[in-house]
C-alpha cells in the first residue's frame, strides 16, 4: 500500500469515527443531558433508553464490531486466515478502527448511565482502548518487513551500510572528514555530531557534486535513523511483552461481563429487532 493510500485509509477511519460521535451526540443530546430521574418523561424515551430499537441497537452493533475486530486480528495474526490478501499491519489499525468505533457506540448504549456488572464492562473497556492506544505507540516503534512482521536485532544491522567504506572509496574523504559523518549518524549524545548544513559544506569543499551529497546525506539520514531503530528495538519488544500483561486481562474481563450482560438481556426478553 502506497504512502499516499495508507494515509487516506488511516484518515478515512478517524473520520468515521469522529462523524459518528458527533452524530450520535447531536441525535441524542436532549437525551442524553436530560436528568436520570427525568428521563422517563422524555418523549424519546421508548427510543434512546438501553433496551428501545436504537439503543439497544447501538449495542449489539457495538459489540459485534469490538468482537469481529478482536477475533479477525487474533486469528490473522496467529493462523493467517486471511492470507497474503492482508498485511498484518494495516489489520492491526482495522482491528484498532473497530475497537474504537464499537466502544463508542457501546457508551451511548449505556446512555451515559454506569451501573453494577455494567460498569465493570464498561471500565474494562476503557482501559482496553487506552491501553490499545499505548500498544500502537509501542507497535510502531518496532522495525518491521512490509508485511508487518517484527524484524531481529541482526536483521536491523544487516540493513546498515558500511559508510566508512563507501566515503573512503566512493569519494575518497579522509578519515576526519568521514569521522564527522559516523558522529551524524550515532544516536549517543555527543557535542561534536555537525549539523547538516556543516555535512554539505564539507561535501562541497572537498568537490562533490551536487546530485551526489543528495545521495550521500539521504543515506546517512537513513543510517542514523538505523541506528535509532536498532538503539530502542530490544526496549519496545519487552515493552511490548509488558503490554500484552495489561492488555489482554481486561479484554477477557470485558468478553466475560458482555456475555454475561447479553446472556442476562436475552433471558429477561430483550430480543432488539429479532
Amino acid at each position: 500500500m502506497k504512502k499516499s493510500v495508507h494515509n487516506l485509509y488511516i484518515a478515512t477511519m478517524v473520520s468515521i469515527v469522529v462523524i459518528v460521535t458527533i452524530y450520535l451526540a447531536y441525535t441524542g443530546y436532549s437525551f442524553y443531558t436530560t436528568p436520570l430521574e427525568e428521563r422517563f418523561y422524555h418523549p424519546r424515551y421508548n427510543w434512546f433508553k438501553a433496551s428501545g430499537n436504537y439503543g439497544q441497537g447501538l449495542g449489539v452493533v457495538g459489540t459485534f464490531l469490538i468482537i469481529f475486530g478482536v477475533f479477525i486480528y487474533i486469528l490473522h495474526k496467529r493462523y493467517n486466515i486471511l492470507g497474503k490478501w492482508v498485511r498484518l499491519k494495516y489489520l492491526l489499525e482495522f482491528h484498532i478502527f473497530l475497537c474504537t468505533l464499537g466502544p463508542i457506540l457501546v457508551l451511548f448504549h449505556t446512555t451515559f448511565k454506569f451501573g453494577g456488572i455494567v460498569s465493570v464492562a464498561f471500565w474494562s473497556m476503557i482501559a482496553v482502548v487506552a491501553s490499545g492506544v499505548v500498544g500502537r505507540f509501542i507497535y510502531i516503534q518496532i522495525p518491521r518487513t512490509i508485511e508487518g512482521r517484527a524484524l531481529s536485532l541482526n536483521e536491523v544491522q544487516n540493513m546498515k551500510t558500511n559508510i566508512t567504506e563507501v566515503l573512503e572509496e566512493k569519494y575518497s574523504l579522509n578519515q576526519q572528514t568521514i569521522q564527522l559523518f559516523l558522529n551524524f549518524t550515532s544516536i549517543e549524545k555527543t557535542e561534536k555530531r555537525p549539523s547538516v548544513s556543516t555535512l554539505q559544506k564539507l561535501l562541497r569543499e572537498n568537490n562533490v557534486s551536487k546530485e551526489e551529497r543528495h545521495s550521500i546525506l539521504k543515506k546517512i539520514k537513513e543510517e542514523r535513523s538505523l541506528s535509532r531503530k536498532i538503539g530502542r528495538l530490544e526496549m519496545m519488544k519487552t515493552w511490548f511483552k509488558y503490554w500484552h500483561v495489561a492488555h489482554m486481562p481486561f479484554a477477557l474481563i470485558m468478553l466475560v461481563v458482555v456475555i454475561i450482560h447479553v446472556i442476562v438481556a436475552f433471558t429477561f426478553g430483550y430480543k432488539w429487532i429479532f
